[in-house]
């Protein structure tokens, strides 16, 4: 799959919730700023409920968006929920022909997971919702698309199990991970470099979800764990016992592989790209953890 170029192409799409044309400006003068052209789906700014358009409207515009040869990339609005509902209705014979970058982060990880499957790569990564976050993430998206090489450093943590892997890197947010087992966008875990992040969760139900992957043997050939924003976790009235990232590792605890926490990635201001479906190599130490591509 090639890089991006200036001229190049970039759908705008918004898979789950709907979004307004006010906040995604900034981000779409960002976009034109790296000498792409923006090109806004037809639905973009729908309204049903929740959503950005009915299924089939928010369908219908990631379908155009696969199929326009012209168009080099693709990154979601928003996330929020509902690309689970529309992923079935996909065809991708035009995409697997020419495929291109899909983008974003959240529950766009239905979509990660999906194109995983078929051996294509894609980019986990801000979507122009949350561009204004944090400039230092929207240029890791920037290096990512037009092939700059991305390599992380950063702090240790003391739940960290020290290690070298070499793998490559699937996974996503883990609610999503969780409720697409069994399905057709149902990810193999073996022998790559898993990374998981989430948000607004129960406590028990992180507990929930890692032991279904433990179950399901999703956890057991790893080559390796990363693990980042596990942000504004709840508890209940009785405390669970156990932060977040002490019940991954806790679930983990048998392996041998490495793990590292507080990977900058995820629900929080920091969110750094990452290329999913790609080999990489994870250092971790006492000191730091490196990710490389």
């Amino acid at each position: 799959m090639d890089f991006l170029k200036k001229g190049d192409k970039i759908g705008i799409v918004a898979t789950a919730r709907k979004v307004t044309k006010a906040e995604l400006e900034p981000a779409i003068e960002t976009l034109r700023s790296w000498g792409l052209e923006p090109v806004l789906g037809k639905n973009l700014f729908g309204d049903h409920h929740q959503y950005s358009g009915s299924d089939e409207d928010r369908r219908q515009d990631l379908q155009a968006m696969l199929d326009d040869v012209t168009v080099k990339a693709v990154i979601s609005a928003r996330g929020g929920y509902g690309t689970m509902r529309i992923v079935d209705g996909l065809n991708f014979s035009a995409f697997k022909k020419h495929p291109k970058w899909i983008i974003g982060f959240s529950d766009i990880t239905v979509l990660h997971s999906h194109l995983n499957n078929m051996g294509v790569e894609s980019i986990h990564a801000p979507m122009p919702l949350t561009f204004p976050r944090d400039a230092e993430s929207v240029e890791s998206l920037r290096k990512a698309l037009f092939g700059e090489t991305l390599s992380y450093t950063f702090s240790s943590n003391a739940l960290n199990r020290a290690g070298n892997a070499e793998g490559i890197i699937v996974g996503g947010n883990l609610s999503l991970l969780y409720a697409l087992q069994s399905s057709a966008s149902d990810i193999d875990t073996k022998g790559k470099i898993l990374f998981i992040e989430d948000l607004d969760e129960y406590l028990y139900h992180i507990d929930r979800m890692m032991l279904s992957l433990k179950r399901s043997g999703k956890l057991d050939k790893l080559a390796g764990l990363v693990v980042g924003g596990m942000s504004d976790m709840r508890d209940n009235p009785i405390p669970f016992g156990k932060t977040a990232e002490e019940i991954i590792i806790d679930t983990v605890k048998e392996y041998s592989y490495p793990v590292s926490f507080g990977f900058p990635a995820g629900h929080g201001t920091k969110n750094m790209a990452l290329h999913f479906g790609r080999k990489a190599t994870l250092n971790v130490s006492g000191k730091e953890t490196i990710l490389s591509f």
